[in-house]
């Protein structure tokens, strides 16, 4: 998931973890490890929590398909209840929001705002079932979700087969504050806040504005993470743009403000949210 996952992930297209993922009809199904995985994630361990400190870059506030995040100070208390998806083969070896090797086999996971990296108890509630990760990359960003674990966490929690799960999230580890018993459930929507990214005049033409960051990491963690998502005709046509102190990733040029619109309409089925038409 931004590892793609912030990422921006956002969508987590899924943008996208960094960082991450989300198709209708089961996007999942060819993103396991295929027929002989060379672990068995049974045995994969929880991740154990010490004391690090917070990445340079990727707590930094950033905006994915015209919403704000914010990332949580680190320690800061978390809970809350949500569908969490997975991201496998697809992001296997890639680059996550604070530049680690993405392992589709460690207990890791993408956030959209907890403190990178952090610590997270993550429990099925369909099961009861619980693991403990490693947040190291940002995202989802689609449909409400709320976390994205590595293949071998969401095996551990025993959805790898339906794609997506409903699940607690708690920050756990050294200096996290405690999670009040009477702290109000978050939920995806408090993760962010709606804002249409500001237009830019480009003299390039006109684009689609997808995800604006103050790190050239994350606005490339996220450029990855839509290249695997989008058909040929538009994964060729991502960009990375730099001004006014951001990276924006962008989908053009187009020839009109019509086809960027129609352009954007595809999109629907597959991000949570409203690409920008960037003006010439």
């Amino acid at each position: 998931m931004m590892i793609t996952r912030l990422a921006v992930v956002l969508f987590a297209l899924a943008l996208a973890a960094c960082g991450t993922t989300s198709r209708k009809g089961g996007y999942y199904q060819d993103d396991g490890p295929g027929e002989h995985p060379p672990v068995n994630v049974a045995d994969v361990p929880d991740a154990e929590p010490r004391t690090e400190p917070p990445h340079r870059y990727a707590n930094r506030p950033y905006s994915v398909l015209g919403r704000d995040y914010v990332p949580l100070k680190p320690g800061a208390p978390y809970r809350a209840t949500g569908i969490a998806s997975w991201y496998g083969r697809k992001f296997h070896g890639q680059k996550t929001s604070i530049g680690e090797t993405y392992d589709m086999y460690a207990m890791t996971a993408a956030h959209p705002t907890l403190s990178i990296p952090s610590y997270a108890r993550v429990t099925n509630v369909a099961n009861g079932r619980s693991v403990v990760v490693r947040v190291n990359d940002r995202g989802p960003f689609l449909h409400g979700r709320i976390i994205d674990l590595s293949y071998a966490a969401a095996a551990r929690l025993g959805y790898i087969g339906n794609g997506s799960a409903k699940v607690t999230v708690e920050s756990v580890g050294p200096g996290t504050e405690s999670v009040p018993d009477n702290m109000p459930q978050r939920t995806a929507a408090a993760d962010f806040s709606p804002r249409a990214l500001p237009e830019v005049v480009d003299g390039h033409g006109i684009y689609l504005q997808l995800g604006a960051f103050s790190n050239a990491d994350n606005a490339d963690n996220l450029r990855n993470q839509l290249a695997r998502e989008l058909d040929d005709n538009l994964r060729g046509r991502l960009v990375i743009r730099r001004g006014g102190g951001y990276y924006r990733v962008q989908l053009g040029p187009w020839a009109t403000h019509d086809d960027a619109r129609r352009a954007a309409a595809q999109l629907d089925a597959l991000i949570d949210g409203e690409p920008v038409v960037v003006q010439r």
